[in-house]
């Protein structure tokens, strides 16, 4: 019994040893299909049972023939991946060429040779004797997947983040997230590098100018050359469409765009919340007190006209005290005299200083918002520039009393202040940040200053003067219907073009 039970033995041992001898005289195994084959001493390749490849010994084998890899051969390219360079290694196993990306372009080479190891890395030589690093399979997938996922993410961020403009300054929202809702952090304020398209900015410079000069001069030229009727239904319906878009502008765009500016996570929170209107009712109050003071400084000048007026025709007729008296002007004449005018040129360079200092800044930001938005926003402010335009121009020419020349230079500081900013915003390319602190605070500050301007001007000067004290407080019901159209039309026009700028 113990002879047999040693004759047992004595058999596993030898078949073990066999299937030891055998695993480790082959090398450079691979996979035909479901096929395993080896390469024997002699050179000659022959399939290998699933009992000796199993064997704990082939695996070390394998593992051994992988790390002392001489050289791969058949390489190709996979048109699918990211580095699309793959090579057979003498296991069968496929590694991936970790080459520039210049050179993935070029023809793959038929084999590299001169493989060696640095630590746990294979390199091997190329046909130009540069050596290459090669990665395992599964490596090479992990790459190709993570390329791709990064390039998904990179697409889905740009697509999913809600990018507009506020005043003409980019600003970008990620999926879930609010206005004035977000802790922004140093990187999302940083300046965004961009590629900017240089000959359609040039050209919608002159564009700009154009269409600003067409808009502000043509109502002056009208009365002019074409004796045009200030009071007819024409400046009437003209007169009320820019009343509209100065309310408008003064609201939709500038109030809420200064709004918006202050609530920029770059310029963090604010220790006082009511900045924004605070600054409006600072622009308004500042109006009202350079209007009044020039009223005020008009009537006592003409009291003293009037006055010394009255002292020398009073002598002219030997001292009569009766007609001195009898020349005396009634208080309610002098009250007519004195009441605000819609042409009076204080009130209309207020009207265009308030303006000009947001046409400025639009000039500017307009420049250099980035390619994939700008030529809708170009659009957008060429309309924009337009009825204001308009609207400046009709008040301008309704000035009787003021010279045509001061008139047309009037007129081209409005249509030269738009073109001037995009110059400058043109110069500034490469350095301008949006999201820096000081050019919010800017931006903000002037915004909503000019808002406080144009709200005075727009409500005060404009709309209740026309309707509660001029022409159209009595006017046919024609008339009447015409102006309050033009009105509404300008608010709502003004309103629309406020959702892209």
């Amino acid at each position: 019994m113990f002879l047999t039970s040693g004759a047992v033995v004595v058999v596993a041992l030898l078949i073990k040893c066999t299937e030891a001898q055998a695993s480790a005289s082959l090398s450079d195994c691979h996979n035909h299909g479901d096929t395993r084959y080896c390469v024997l001493p002699n050179g000659e390749e022959t399939a290998v049972p699933e009992s000796i490849t199993a064997a704990p010994s082939v695996a070390t084998a394998v593992a051994a023939a992988d790390a002392q890899t001489t050289a791969v051969t058949d390489c190709h390219m996979h048109e699918t991946a990211h580095l699309p360079r793959f090579c057979v290694r003498g296991d069968g196993g496929e590694v991936m060429a970790m080459v520039t990306a210049g050179a993935i372009e070029d023809p793959p080479p038929a084999q590299y040779t001169g493989c060696h190891s640095h630590g746990e890395e294979l390199f091997c030589y190329g046909p130009d004797s540069e050596e290459t690093l090669f990665a395992p399979e599964a490596a090479a997938a992990a790459i190709q997947t993570g390329a791709s996922s990064e390039g998904q993410e990179e697409e889905s961020s740009s697509e999913g983040r809600n990018c507009h403009f506020h005043a003409g300054v980019e600003h970008c929202l990620e999926p879930g997230e609010t206005e004035g809702g977000l802790s922004a952090s140093a990187a999302a304020c940083e300046k965004i590098d961009r590629s900017y398209d240089m000959p359609i900015r040039i050209g919608t410079l002159f564009v700009m100018l154009i269409t600003s000069s067409i808009a502000v001069f043509g109502p002056i030229l009208l009365v002019r050359f074409a004796h045009v009727h200030p009071g007819g239904y024409i400046f009437t319906i003209l007169k009320q469409f820019g009343t509209g878009v100065i309310i408008s502008t003064s609201l939709v765009h500038l109030l809420t765009h200064a709004e918006l500016m202050f609530k920029n996570p770059c310029l963090g929170p604010l220790k006082y919340e009511a900045t924004t209107t605070a600054i409006v009712m600072a622009g308004a109050f500042l109006t009202f007190l350079l209007q009044y003071s020039s009223f005020r400084l008009t009537d006592a000048r003409s009291r003293t006209v009037l006055s010394k007026s009255d002292s020398q025709h009073a002598e002219s007729i030997n001292g009569d005290t009766s007609v001195k008296s009898s020349q005396s002007p009634a208080p309610t004449v002098l009250h007519n005299h004195r009441m605000p005018k819609l042409d009076d040129p204080l009130s209309v360079l207020i009207l265009e200083a308030g303006i000009i200092f947001h046409s400025a800044i639009i000039g500017v930001t307009l420049v250099v918002a980035g390619d994939s938005f700008y030529r809708i926003l170009v659009v957008v402010i060429i309309f924009h520039q337009m009825f204001e335009g308009l609207a400046l121009g009709v008040r301008i020419s309704h000035l009787t009393t003021t010279a045509m020349l001061k008139k047309l230079l009037m007129g081209s500081a409005f249509a030269l202040i738009t073109p001037l900013g995009m110059a400058i915003g043109l110069g500034v390319l490469d350095t301008f940040n949006g999201k820096d602190r000081s050019t919010i605070i800017a931006i903000g500050t002037l915004d909503a200053f000019s808002a406080g301007i144009l709200l005075w001007t727009g409500f005060v000067q404009m709309w209740s003067f026309d309707w509660l004290y001029g022409d159209l407080r009595d006017a046919g019901a024609v008339k009447t219907g015409l102006g309050m159209f033009a009105l509404i039309s300008g608010m709502v026009l003004m309103s629309l073009l406020g959702k892209w700028a």
